[in-house]
């Protein structure tokens, strides 16, 4: 076994190990900071998977962007509106969860059969990448093409999309301030 493979395994244990303690937990903080590394642990599953730029907007947006905004919102509320949260049920299994068990229990079926079946040495789109010599060595840059590209061709669309991010987060803010009743 390759150090890939026992860095891969490893990566994909955290990954799922605090996926789980996210959605099992019922302290707020420690979910947000399990969701934190669940974050980072895709990161390096994405290094590995040679999409270098993958894994940096997925620490730069998702990390760095998603999560403080997640944890101004845990922040700015109310002491009411966390006790309320703290204080419902919860039962892993109950009658009203059972459509969401049921969907999620039918998307893991798929999921394995579609990963049971699925022969990556042999798909047509793998095998004609490395015929035509177009498949993603470890030493190519990748992430100089996209910077150059996403910097110069797709300009305006990156800064429409950071204003937009922007006005989430004052919207977030706004929203879980309290008003002052006189």
């Amino acid at each position: 076994m390759s150090i890939v493979q026992v860095l891969f395994y490893i990566m994909a244990f955290i990954v799922i190990g605090s996926a789980l303690f996210v959605a099992a937990t019922k302290n707020l903080v420690r979910s947000i900071f399990m969701f934190f590394i669940t974050l980072f642990a895709l990161a390096g599953l994405y290094v590995l998977a040679l999409a270098d730029f993958v894994a940096i907007t997925q620490v730069v947006i998702y990390v760095g962007g998603i999560l403080v905004l997640i944890l101004f919102a845990f922040m700015l509320s109310g002491r009411e509106t966390l006790s309320i949260l703290q204080q419902q049920k919860s039962k892993l299994v109950n009658v009203g969860k059972s459509p969401a068990l049921l969907l999620a229990t039918l998307f893991f079926v798929v999921m394995i059969y579609v990963v049971l079946k699925t022969d990556a040495d042999n798909l047509i789109w793998v095998k004609q990448s490395i015929t035509n010599k177009t498949a993603i060595k470890p030493n190519d840059l990748v992430t100089d093409n996209i910077g150059i590209n996403l910097m110069t061709r797709y300009l305006l669309p990156f800064e429409a999309i950071s204003v937009l991010l922007m006005i989430a987060l004052v919207g977030a803010a706004h929203l879980s301030r309290k008003e002052v009743k006189e």
